[in-house]
C-alpha cells in the first residue's frame, strides 16, 4: 500500500521529467549530475506533497474536533417519514441499533454506527461485541481474556426443586431492582461492567493484511486486505449499496510521519471491549437523557421513554442520587465516569504504567492522596484530566486531554503496532532541542451493563459443551438437525456458547423482540439423563422481563454524542431546559409564559452569594473568590453531604472547593481546597455570607 501511493505521485512526476529529457536536443544528452538533480527535485516535490496530504488530514480532523466532539454520531437509516425527526440519529427504535443476542453466552448486540474519537471520523461493521477484557497480566497487543460471570446465590442452588429456585431468584432480582442491599446483599452477584469504544492508528503490514476489528461470534470485515475493504466501502458509498451482513467497514488511512522522504502510512482501527467495575454502582445515579426528537417521533412522553431500548443515560458526576445544580460550572474535577474510566488500560492492559513525563513536565493525577501528596499520572489508564505543578499561561494547573472535546479519554502506549508521532522542542536560539515520541489511543464509554447470575444459573444441570462445535448440540446422531423443538428428536442435545439455553421458560415474561434480537424462549433442551426441559436464553439483554418482579433494565446506554461538542447543539440543549423545565428556570425568561397552571411556579427559595476570605498573598496579589449555592445544594449541605464546587476567577484562577456545612455556626466549612489542605494562594479555610 505504502509502494502503492509512492508510485501515484512519483509517476506524474517522472513523466514531465521524462518528456522534458526527450524535448532535448538529442545530440545533448543529460548529464549524471543533471539526472541526478532531476530525481532529487522529484523527491522533493514527494516530500512537500506527502507533508500537504499530512496538512490536509490534519485540517480534516481539527474541523471535526472545532464542530463537535467525540461520540457516536449515526446509525444506519432504515425508515423516513414527514418530519426530519422521523428518521434515525443515533436512535430509532433503540439506541446505537441495540438488540439482544441473549442465546450467546456473552454476545452484545449492536449493530453499526458512526463515530468521532477524537477527530477522526469512522463507521463500524455490524459490531456485536463480546463481553471480554484485556489480559490482566499478559501485556501482549490485543491479548484479551473473558470477563467472569458473577456466581449463584447458594441460597439459590441450596434448594432442592427447580420451583423453589425460581422463587428465590426472583427475590435477588427483587432486591437488585429495588436497591436494597440489606434484605439481599445482591452486590455479590450483580457486577456491573463497562464497556467502551476504543480507536487509534495502527502500522499496516507491507503486504496490507487485514486486521480484524475485535471478536465477534457473528460478524468479521468482509475483505481480503486493507485496499480491499476500502474499495468495497467507495463502492457502496457511490452507488448507496450496503453489505447484506452488515460487514464493511470505514476505517481511514492517513500520512502520519514522512521517514527520508518517504511517506508513512497509518490504518485508523477500532474494538469494542468490556471492563469489570471495581465498586457496585448503584442504579439511583443514571437519569434519562431526553432525546426529544425520539419521544416525539414514537409519540412517547418522560416515563414511558425512559422504559423502553429508545432511552440514553448519564452518569451522576457525583455518585448520588442527588444530582448537581444544573448551572454549575465544574472545571477540573474528577467524577464518577472519570473515576471508572481511570481504571481501565490503553493497548498495554491492565499491567501497565506509564509516565507523560516528556522535557521533564510530568503531569499528576488531578486528586492527590488524602494527606496531599501529589501522584503521577498512569498515562496507560484512560483519562482525560490531568495536573501539572506549575500554573501555566492562564493560572491554572488542572488540565483537560484536549482543546475542547469534553467526552475523549486518552490512553497512551508504547505498543509496536501503534503509528506514533515526535515532537520538537528547542530554546530560544533555536539550538538546544530535545525530541518526545508518543502514541496514544482515545476511547468513549458506551454502556454500563448489569451480570446477573442467570449466566451460570444451571438448575437443570443441563451439559454445556462450551466451545466445543455446533454438532455436538444440533445434530442427532442420525445427522439430521435439532432446532430446539420440544421434542426428543428435536431438542438441542444440552448447551454451548452459541446455543445458551439454561434458564428455565417460566422465570421469563414474554417481552417485544426487536428485527435483529435472536433471542428465543420455549426451547426444548435434553437434560443428562435424555429428558426435555422447557428453557430460555440465559445471555445478555436489554430488558429482563420476570413475572412478579417486572421489567429490570440490564443494559444502561452512557455514550456521548458527536453534537454535544457543537455550539449549535449547546443552544439547542440549553432550550430544551428552558422549555421543558419552566418552573425550575422561569427566573431565565426575559418575558415569562403566560397562562394557568403549575408550570411557572418557581423553585421555592433563592440563590445563596458566598465569598471566600480577602488574600494579600503575592503572588497572585490581594483578591477574593465567590461560590453562588442553589437551594437544591443548600438544602443538599444541610442534609449532611460533603460535594465540591468551583469559584469564580480571579487574578487568572479559580478554586476547586470540597464544602461541609455546619450546623452548629450555621456556616460552610472548606475541607480541601484545589484537593489540597489549604489554598496555596492563602483564603482562610471558610466561606462568608455576603450581609
Amino acid at each position: 500500500m505504502k509502494t502503492q501511493f509512492l508510485w501515484s505521485l512519483l509517476l506524474p512526476l517522472m513523466a514531465v521529467v521524462i518528456h522534458k529529457v526527450k524535448s532535448q536536443d538529442a545530440e545533448a544528452s543529460p548529464t549524471l549530475s543533471e539526472i541526478s538533480s532531476m530525481v532529487q527535485d522529484l523527491k522533493n516535490v514527494v516530500d512537500l506533497l506527502a507533508n500537504q496530504l499530512m496538512m490536509q488530514q490534519l485540517i480534516v480532523e481539527e474541523k471535526a474536533r472545532f464542530d463537535g466532539a467525540s461520540g457516536i454520531k449515526q446509525i444506519r437509516m432504515d425508515i423516513a417519514g414527514t418530519r426530519p425527526y422521523h428518521t434515525p440519529s443515533h436512535v430509532r427504535d433503540s439506541v446505537a441499533a441495540y438488540h439482544d443476542h441473549a442465546n450467546y453466552d456473552r454476545t452484545v448486540g449492536m449493530g453499526e454506527i458512526s463515530a468521532v474519537l477524537n477527530g477522526v471520523e469512522f463507521k463500524t461493521r455490524h459490531n456485536d461485541f463480546k463481553l471480554v477484557m484485556p489480559c490482566t497480566s499478559d501485556e501482549s497487543y490485543h491479548c484479551i481474556e473473558n470477563i467472569p460471570f458473577p456466581p449463584v446465590p447458594p441460597e439459590v442452588t441450596s434448594k432442592t426443586t427447580v420451583e423453589e429456585q425460581i422463587a428465590e431468584m426472583k427475590e435477588w432480582f427483587k432486591a437488585f431492582r429495588d436497591q436494597k442491599s440489606y434484605v439481599r446483599d445482591y452486590r455479590k452477584y450483580f457486577k456491573p461492567v463497562m464497556c467502551y469504544l476504543e480507536g487509534t492508528w495502527t502500522k499496516i503490514s507491507p503486504d496490507g493484511k487485514l486486521e480484524e476489528s475485535f471478536q465477534s461470534d457473528r460478524h468479521a470485515l468482509d475483505a481480503t486486505d486493507w485496499a480491499d475493504l476500502h474499495q468495497k466501502t467507495r463502492f457502496t458509498s457511490y452507488s448507496g449499496r450496503k453489505s447484506q451482513l452488515e460487514n464493511f467497514a470505514f476505517l481511514p488511512v492517513a500520512v502520519m510521519n514522512i521517514t527520508d522522504g518517504i511517506p508513512k502510512m497509518a490504518q485508523w482501527n477500532y474494538r469494542i471491549l468490556c471492563h469489570p467495575i471495581s465498586k457496585d454502582i448503584s442504579t439511583a445515579v443514571f437519569r434519562v437523557r431526553d432525546d426529544i426528537g425520539s419521544r416525539l417521533a414514537y409519540q412517547s412522553d418522560f416515563e414511558t421513554h425512559s422504559k423502553t431500548r429508545r432511552a440514553r443515560f448519564q452518569l451522576n458526576p457525583d455518585n448520588s442520587k442527588f444530582w448537581p445544580d444544573e448551572h454549575l460550572f465544574v472545571r477540573g474535577l474528577t467524577g464518577l465516569l472519570d473515576q471508572i474510566m481511570e481504571e481501565i488500560p490503553g493497548k498495554n492492559n491492565y499491567p501497565a504504567y506509564l509516565e507523560d513525563n516528556i522535557f521533564d513536565e510530568p503531569f499528576y493525577r488531578l486528586e492527590p492522596l488524602e494527606n496531599g501528596t501529589e501522584v503521577m499520572l498512569n498515562a496507560a489508564r484512560y483519562h482525560r484530566w490531568y495536573q501539572v505543578i506549575k500554573a501555566g499561561a492562564s493560572g491554572r494547573k488542572s488540565r483537560h486531554r484536549s482543546y475542547s472535546d469534553a467526552n475523549v479519554f486518552m490512553a497512551m502506549t508504547d505498543k509496536d503496532e501503534v503509528v506514533g508521532m515526535t515532537f520538537k522542542k528547542c530554546n530560544q536560539n533555536g539550538r538546544d532541542c530535545k525530541w518526545a515520541d508518543q502514541k496514544w489511543s482515545y476511547a468513549i464509554p458506551l454502556e454500563i451493563i448489569y451480570l446477573t447470575p442467570l449466566s451460570l444459573w444451571n438448575p437443570y444441570n443441563l451439559k454445556n459443551w462450551g466451545k466445543d462445535p455446533d454438532k455436538m448440540v444440533v445434530r442427532a446422531e442420525d445427522g439430521t438437525l435439532r432446532t430446539g423443538a420440544q421434542t426428543v428428536e428435536k431438542a438441542y442435545n444440552g448447551v454451548n456458547e452459541y446455543t445458551y439455553y439454561l434458564t428455565p421458560n417460566e422465570f421469563f415474561a414474554s417481552q417485544e423482540a426487536g428485527a435483529a434480537d435472536t433471542t428465543r424462549k420455549g426451547v426444548g433442551v435434553l437434560d443428562q439423563n435424555g429428558e426435555v426441559k422447557i428453557t430460555s436464553s440465559s445471555g445478555i439483554r436489554v430488558f429482563i422481563n420476570i413475572p412478579d418482579v417486572g421489567l429490570i433494565r440490564q443494559r444502561y446506554p452512557i455514550y456521548p454524542l458527536t453534537t454535544d461538542g457543537s455550539n449549535i447543539q449547546k443552544e439547542v440543549e440549553a432550550m430544551k431546559d428552558l422549555l421543558m423545565e419552566q418552573s425550575r428556570y422561569i427566573k431565565m425568561y426575559r418575558d415569562p409564559p403566560q397562562g394557568g397552571g403549575t408550570t411557572t411556579v418557581p423553585v421555592e427559595g433563592t440563590d445563596l452569594l458566598l465569598t471566600t476570605s480577602t488574600t494579600t498573598q503575592n503572588p497572585p496579589g490581594e483578591h477574593f473568590h465567590e461560590v453562588v449555592l442553589s437551594p437544591e445544594e443548600q438544602a443538599r449541605f444541610e442534609a449532611g453531604e460533603m460535594f465540591t464546587v468551583t469559584t469564580s476567577e480571579a487574578l487568572g484562577h479559580s478554586h476547586s472547593l470540597r464544602l461541609r456545612y455546619d450546623k452548629y455556626c450555621g456556616c460552610y466549612e472548606i475541607m480541601r481546597c484545589d484537593q489540597q489542605p489549604e489554598c496555596w494562594d492563602g483564603h482562610m479555610m471558610e466561606l462568608f455570607q455576603e450581609v
